[in-house]
């Protein structure tokens, strides 16, 4: 069955930097495209970061654009999100989700896995 966990989440101070990393399993990892999202309590889950199968292509929401870095290795079956100069806004949980198959799309409705979730604190 198809499984993605999430880690690295944690407590960082503003300014900081985090790297959330996603275990895939269950399926042919290099064949979808892969996403982060993030969610808050009360407020819809937002588009955080998105790469294509083979890493060629990456598209990112404006609130983290030139803050964040998605990347992945086939190899070893992960995404990562590399967050830097962290914003007390980016506090959440940061979710990994893998794309239904060919769809390269933004919106959450265009992803059929999920992970459980980390949370990211940012507070001094």
């Amino acid at each position: 069955q198809v499984q993605l966990v999430e880690s690295g989440g944690g407590l960082v101070r503003p300014g900081g930097s985090l790297r959330l990393s996603c275990a895939a399993s269950g399926y042919t990892f290099s064949t979808y495209h892969m996403g982060w999202f993030r969610q808050t309590p009360g407020k819809e889950r937002e588009f955080v970061a998105a790469i294509t199968w083979s890493g060629g292509s990456t598209v990112y929401g404006d609130s983290v654009k030139g803050r964040f870095t998605i990347f992945r290795d086939n190899a070893k079956n992960t995404v990562s999100l590399q967050m830097n100069s962290l914003k007390p806004e980016d506090t959440a949980v940061y979710y990994c989700a893998r794309s239904t198959w060919g769809r390269w799309s933004i919106g959450p409705d265009a992803y059929d896995y999920w992970g459980q979730g980390t949370q990211v604190t940012v507070s001094s």
